[in-house]
């Protein structure tokens, strides 16, 4: 793409020259490159399964202007065939392994067999919904090239669509604010048209240092952006960048972007110090006024910096001004560039930088609170979003929307871009509905103790849904369609002449308009004069009101009543006929912040899993719901909501181990050593499996081996959790409780991983604690055994001990990153661990003796 210029209308793309490889984001020349997914766009197991579709468009001449706007690869047959002829190998060798144990159906406990059966029927049940809508992996690749030929003037002017971006926080304490404001900067700092870009930030806590904080961006933002865009700067979110990016050395850059560095710096640094002072800034400046008004006998209010008492939350809190109950706040920061208008405080005016050529712009910055109130449910995060989807419509009814968690920033200038391209493609462009991008996180410790890169899931199970009817909405880093959203049908199945009704859609004129003419692609690109009539409509459309007796929450916008309103409405989208896409790209689009506490990450599991069984339990079942969707998509969504079913089972068995106490020999199968055998073939068939998956799918034996080592901790304390809530909920209609995942850090400026060593107990760890004990009192009860009985046992009794040790030893590799959790700081020397276990299996296995002698003896007496 062309390189940085003014044009007429801002739109314009500043890139470090043209694109050599239309899959590829080019690196920059002065910053650094910016992070690599974990696979590049062409992996050795991938081959294109486009070529016809191409062809045929370049015959066709590119009719109508559209051209193909994405590359798709398909999984090479060597590798594909033999994964699919496995998994069907290994699902009759399921369906015999049933029979064979219901034909032998002999046990010492016979009610514990026929637990165990029932068991095995949900883990073959469950393992088939997770493995049958993977039978077709589809890696797609945006084709930015393509899409700068297509839809770039040579003047440098772009006909690309309007985009919004909605940014949502909750508290300003348990997700930090230098968070927040840098996701914002890296929106500003995108590489696309400024004029079709708005940046919108939902602030549920209704607080003051959100807002002046967005104000300092609108500061220092006219300094960061520019020398982004001169530079090639990435990633652009500033933290990220100085933090990441080694300081350039003199000789080795030129002098100038040296001076500029130096400059840009210097100025975060000072605006890190200011955001830091607005707390006692913003209660210092409310403390004269409220002093000036002590005489009127005012409460003590929160005043911003013009005088004027702030609407919503106040640092005292009181009725109409607290957290949960407060007037809906509507500010335009930075208005459009054509208007070129700052709302706030005025910009850095003396940059000393030389920006030339380079577009100075910035997109729109709007601040967004809707009104709380006691008596209206308020419905979480999809309650932020869809006051954001109508604050939006009113303002710049962009065509796409794209949302993140405040925690994440734009590692990828070029990520939205990227979207796009799947959006305007000729093949079913008009028909997808949203795209997604994996999540990627870089505070993570370096050998993710806790699974929270998920790439087995990211890497694997998002591109097979890729090859259906799409993958599912994650929450965050999703680019949406506006008329997907507003619950409006694809166009291959849309009814004619759809009008915008009130009972639907609510009753504000000004927004119904804006429906109708997001209908009719009618849209402004410059967006109407901002007056108080107008900020007073805009307020009111983020009214807690607003959405009652409507089909916000329901049939339009983001799904309400349920905990995880990602899964739902991507669901309910799918199933209106739409599809979506998944975007990877050789560099991730977006970055952000996973908790690496392992309390902090088993809470976010509880919301996400207890959201997926409310689902099950919903009229948007996978069973009933979706009359369009596909069928293997529907089995997809049927797995999503059942899962946390399995860890019921798990902790059955996985607690089983205690039987090593009983004297006697106790089998759960007969014949046990066939019973043994054949379970460890369908377990390694498992493998063997995911060892196929993570070659298509380009991730690692570590991400393999951790996601195994977390699911089991999560079905010894999460998932039962969310399954005890979800019976809750049944019995008393009371719903998944919302918890913010914290995102603030222990204390610990020596080590940015402090928080992985913070062990905080909480109830739903006594399980796993529990299956921890017994297995490690199963195994030394075990090597007790042998010293006691090793003279009598016969050679099929030694048989049947090391098979049934096998497991307990396999559930202690499985447990290993929970036992370094329980060590806290002590687990930075994990040989402490290793030679701890043997000990503690010596002292069992001595003491299961010395209570043998001790009882034998007795009963000689």
């Amino acid at each position: 793409m062309a390189s940085p210029a003014p044009a007429a209308d801002g739109a314009v793309y500043a890139t470090n020259g043209g694109l050599t490889d239309p899959l590829l984001v080019s690196a920059n020349g002065h910053g650094a490159a910016p992070r690599k997914a974990a696979y590049g766009a062409k992996g050795k197991y991938w081959v294109a399964a486009d070529k016809a579709e191409r062809r045929a468009a370049k015959e066709a001449g590119g009719e109508e202007g559209r051209a193909l706007l994405f590359r798709k690869y398909k999984v090479k047959g060597v590798l594909l065939h033999p994964y699919r002829l496995l998994i069907i190998i290994r699902l009759i060798a399921v369906l015999v392994f049933f029979a064979w144990r219901i034909r032998h159906n002999k046990s010492d406990i016979m009610w514990f067999w026929t637990m165990s059966i029932v068991g095995d029927v949900w883990f073959g049940f469950s393992w088939l919904l997770n493995q049958l809508p993977k039978f077709n992996p589809v890696k797609t690749i945006p084709d930015l090239a393509a899409l700068k030929q297509h839809f770039d003037f040579s003047e440098g002017t772009s006909r690309l669509p309007g985009i919004d971006v909605f940014v949502t926080t909750a508290d300003p304490i348990d997700e930090p604010i230098l968070y927040t404001m840098n996701c914002v900067l890296s929106i500003l700092a995108v590489d696309y048209p400024v004029d079709r870009l708005a940046c919108y930030l939902s602030d549920d806590s209704g607080a003051l240092i959100l807002y002046e904080a967005l104000v300092e961006v609108g500061k220092f933002a006219p300094l960061w952006v520019p020398f982004c865009r001169k530079y090639s700067i990435e990633p652009r979110a500033p933290e990220s960048y100085f933090e990441h990016v080694a300081p350039p050395q003199a000789g080795r850059v030129t002098q100038e972007f040296l001076n500029d560095y130096r400059r840009v710096q210097m100025e975060y640094d000072e605006f890190k110090v200011r955001l830091d002072n607005l707390p006692d800034a913003i209660r210092k400046r409310s403390d004269v006024y409220n002093s000036m008004r002590a005489a009127e006998g005012d409460q003590k209010a929160t005043w911003m910096a013009n005088g004027v008492q702030w609407p919503g939350t106040w640092i005292d809190p009181t009725e109409n001004h607290r957290k949960g109950h407060h007037a809906p706040i509507a500010k335009v920061v930075q208005d459009h560039p054509s208007r070129g208008q700052h709302h706030g405080s005025q910009p850095i005016t003396e940059s000393n930088l030389n920006i030339g050529t380079t577009d100075e712009r910035l997109p729109m910055l709007v601040y967004v609170s809707r009104e709380k109130n006691p008596s209206y449910d308020h419905n979480k995060k999809a309650g932020a979003l869809n006051a954001q989807l109508r604050a939006s419509a009113l303002l710049s009814n962009a065509q796409l929307i794209i949302n993140f968690d405040c925690d994440h920033y734009i590692n990828n200038s070029q990520a939205l871009g990227s979207a796009v391209c799947f959006m305007l493609d000729q093949r079913d462009g008009d028909n997808t509905a949203f795209v997604q991008f994996p999540q990627r996180f870089d505070n993570v410790d370096p050998t993710d103790r806790y699974g929270n890169h998920n790439r087995v899931f990211f890497d694997g199970t998002m591109l097979a849904l890729n090859g259906l009817q799409g993958p599912s909405y994650l929450g965050t880093g999703c680019m949406f369609r506006r008329l997907a959203l507003y619950g409006i049908d694809p166009p291959h199945c849309r009814a004619e002449n759809i009008t915008a009704e009130a009972s639907r859609f609510g009753n504000s004129t000004i927004f119904l308009d804006s429906v109708s003419k997001a209908l009719r692609n009618d849209r402004s690109i410059t967006p109407p004069p901002i007056d108080d009539t107008f900020l007073a409509e805009l307020e009111r459309v983020v009214t807690c009101s607003y959405d009652k007796g409507t089909d916000w929450g329901k049939g339009v916008g983001y799904i309400y009543d349920i905990a995880t309103e990602d899964i739902v409405t991507g669901f309910r989208i799918h199933g209106q006929g739409w599809r979506s896409m998944y975007c990877t790209m050789e560099h991730d689009a977006f970055c952000g912040v996973a908790p690496i506490n392992l309390t902090e990450r088993l809470h976010q599991i509880v919301r996400w899993s207890g959201g997926s069984l409310e689902m099950f339990f919903s009229h948007n079942n996978p069973f009933i719901g979706g009359h369009r969707i596909q069928p293997l998509q529907r089995v997809s969504y049927l797995n999503m909501t059942v899962y946390p079913v399995t860890s019921v089972f798990i902790l059955i068995y996985a607690l089983s181990p205690v039987m090593w106490l009983i004297p006697d020999e106790v089998y759960i199968q007969r014949p046990f050593t066939r019973y043994v055998v054949y379970l460890l073939v369908i377990i390694v068939m498992i493998h063997m499996i995911g060892w196929l998956e993570i070659k298509w799918a380009g991730v690692t034996w570590l991400d393999y081996w951790r996601n195994e080592q977390f699911f089991m901790i999560g079905s010894t304390s999460a998932y039962p959790m969310a399954v005890l809530h979800m019976a809750v909920n049944l019995l008393t209609k009371k719903g998944i409780h919302f918890r913010v995942t914290s995102k603030q850090t222990a204390a610990d400026d020596n080590d940015k991983f402090a928080d992985l060593y913070d062990f905080r107990w909480v109830p739903m760890l006594i399980p796993t604690m529990a299956v921890l004990i017994c297995n490690v009192g199963a195994i030394g009860v075990a090597l007790g055994k042998t010293v006691v009985y090793i003279g009598t046992w016969t050679a099929a009794k030694k048989m049947h001990a090391a098979l049934g040790l096998l497991f307990n030893i396999w559930i202690m590799f499985l447990l290993y990153p929970f036992a370094l959790a329980i060590m806290g700081r002590w687990a930075k020397r994990p040989i402490i661990l290793v030679v701890l276990l043997p000990v503690v299996f010596a002292l069992v296995a001595l003491l299961y003796v010395g209570v043998h002698i001790l009882l034998a003896g007795v009963i000689l007496f």
